[in-house]
C-alpha cells in the first residue's frame, strides 16, 4: 500500500540520496528543512556537503513543477515541500508549542496524516523526536536503508567440526575442501570431532572455497607483536595477505585492532617495502572535527587526537621510555616520518585524494557514516590496501548508531567479495584490569 514520507533533516544529512529511497511512495520534506539545510551548507564536513548536494537536487526538481503541488519522481510517488500552517502548530500539545524545526516537522505529519487517506510515516534518525511523535499518536521510523543488524554482525570466523583424518589433510595436502558455504577469506577453526581441544587454524583462500593453513610467523611476530589470541592471528592473516585489499577490524577497547594494523603496516612498508607509505587516519569528532582553536602548528592540534597512535609506535618500536629524552633521541614513529614512510593526519584531509601504494589506516571507523566510507575507499589507487578499525559501540557521531556507522555497512557489504577480508576480537588483551572494566562497567 502506498504511504507518505515525512522526512527529518538528519536523514537528508544522513544519506543526501534518502528522497529517491523511498519507491513509489510519496516523500514530503517540511519547510523547516530548507532552513535547518541552509544552516548547515557552510559546514566543511560531511553534513556541509550533504547539505549542498540536497539543495542542488532540489532545485534541479524545482525546474520540473512545483515543489508545493508535488514533482513525480522516477519511482513512481511525488516529492513535496509542505508549509507548516500556524492552526495546526497550535493544535500540539503545550509541552510542545512553539516553531522550532522539531515541532514543525510533527505538525506536518499531523496535517498530512488528518487530510490525506495514505498512511503517514515520519522518518528520523532523532530519537527524541520518534519518541515525542510516538506519543503524538504517529507511526516514526528510524532510516534504515543502511541499518545492518548489529546482533547478527558478520564476525568472519566459523568452527567447523571434522575428523581427525579431515585436520591432518589440510597439513599434508596443504588446503582443504569442505562440503559446506564459506564466505571468502573466513576464518576457520577445524575441531577434532572426537577431541574437541585439538584445533587447527585456516582461512578460505579468496573465493575458491578452499582451506589453506595460515601464514607461519617469525618468532619476532610482525614488528615485534605477537598474536595473544585467535582472532588476533586471524587479524594478522588478513593484514598480511597482499591480495586482500580491504580489511575490517571490529572489537572493543583493548583488544588490538590498532595495534596490529600498525603493526602490520609497519612490516609491509618498513621492512619489506611493498608500499610507499604508511597512512594512518581517524575522523576528529569529538569537538565538531574543529580544531583551529587550538594553540600551536597541525602537529601539535593534532596530538591530542592522535596520541593513541603514538602509543602503539611506542609500544612497537620500545620507545616508551624516550619520552623526555633530549632531542637526538628519536622515537620510532618520529624517525619514520622523517624518511617519508609515515604521514598521520586528520581524516578531513584525506578528501579528494587518490592515495596509490599505501597502506592506509583508518581508525576509530565507527564514527563515519557509510557515505564517508564510500568516499574514503573511491580514494584507493593502484596497489592500495585499506584497514578499518572500530568499535561500534563507541560512537561519538550523533548522526550514525552502531546499527548505522560506516564500519559494520562495509562489514555487511563486503563479506562476499574475495578482496576483503573481516575479524571480529572478542578477548581484550590490554591489560586484566581494562579487560575486567569493558566487561563489568
Amino acid at each position: 500500500m502506498k504511504k507518505v514520507f515525512v522526512l527529518d533533516t538528519n536523514v537528508l544529512l544522513h544519506d543526501p540520496m534518502a528522497i529517491f529511497r523511498f519507491e513509489d511512495n510519496d516523500v514530503v520534506l517540511p519547510i523547516t528543512i530548507i532552513e535547518e539545510l541552509d544552516r548547515f551548507k557552510k559546514d566543511t564536513a560531511d553534513t556541509g556537503r550533504n547539505a549542498r548536494y540536497v539543495s542542488r537536487t532540489l532545485d534541479d526538481l524545482r525546474r520540473k513543477g512545483s515543489l508545493v503541488q508535488g514533482i513525480p519522481l522516477e519511482q513512481g510517488g511525488y516529492l513535496k515541500v509542505a508549509l507548516c500552517h500556524r492552526d495546526t502548530l497550535l493544535q500540539l500539545p503545550a509541552e510542545l508549542e512553539g516553531d522550532q524545526g522539531d515541532n514543525a516537522i510533527l505538525a506536518v505529519a499531523m496535517e498530512y496524516r488528518h487530510h490525506y487517506d495514505l498512511p503517514v510515516v515520519l522518518v528520523s534518525k532523532d530519537t527524541n523526536l520518534r519518541i515525542k511523535a510516538d506519543a503524538l499518536g504517529l507511526v516514526a521510523e528510524d532510516y534504515e536503508t543502511d541499518k545492518v543488524n548489529i546482533d547478527d554482525l558478520y564476525t568472519g570466523t566459523l568452527e567447523v567440526m571434522v575428523s581427525a583424518t579431515t585436520m591432518s589433510q589440510l597439513f599434508s595436502e596443504g588446503h582443504l575442501q569442505l562440503d559446506k558455504s564459506l564466505y571468502p577469506n573466513q576464518a576457520i577453526t577445524l575441531m577434532d570431532e572426537s577431541n574437541p581441544a585439538h584445533t587447527a587454524l585456516a582461512f578460505v583462500r579468496g573465493d575458491s572455497g578452499k582451506l589453506v593453513p595460515l601464514t607461519k610467523l617469525s618468532h619476532a611476530g610482525v614488528s615485534r607483536v605477537q598474536p595473544r589470541n585467535r582472532e588476533q592471528r586471524f587479524a594478522f592473516e588478513l593484514l598480511l595477505q597482499d591480495s586482500i585489499s580491504l580489511v575490517t577490524l571490529v572489537g572493543k577497547a583493548g583488544t588490538g585492532k590498532t595495534l596490529l594494523a600498525i603493526a602490520a603496516g609497519v612490516q609491509k612498508v618498513a621492512d619489506e617495502r611493498l608500499y610507499s607509505r604508511l597512512l594512518i587516519a581517524r575522523p576528529i569528532v569529538p569537538l565538531g572535527r574543529d580544531i583551529g582553536y587550538l594553540p600551536g602548528d597541525l602537529t601539535e592540534k593534532l596530538n591530542p587526537w592522535m596520541q593513541p597512535l603514538y602509543d602503539n609506535f611506542d609500544l612497537i618500536f620500545g620507545t616508551q621510555d624516550l619520552r623526555g629524552r633530549p632531542d637526538h633521541w628519536r622515537r620510532g614513529h618520529e624517525e619514520m616520518i622523517d624518511q617519508g614512510l609515515l604521514q598521520i593526519e586528520p581524516l578531513t584531509y584525506i578528501r579528494g585524494r587518490s592515495i596509490p601504494r599505501q597502506f592506509l589506516i583508518v581508525d576509530e571507523a565507527q564514527n563515519l557514516t557509510p557515505h564517508e566510507v564510500k568516499t574514503i575507499l573511491t580514494r584507493a589507487g593502484e596497489g592500495t590496501k585499506i584497514i578499518l578499525t572500530g568499535d561500534p559501540d563507541q560512537i561519538d557521531n550523533p548522526y550514525v548508531d552502531a546499527a548505522s556507522n560506516g564500519l559494520t555497512y562495509v562489514v555487511e557489504r563486503f563479506k562476499g567479495e574475495a578482496l576483503a577480508g573481516h575479524i571480529t576480537l572478542t578477548k581484550g588483551e590490554r591489560s586484566e584490569l581494562a579487560e575486567r572494566s569493558a566487561l563489568l562497567l
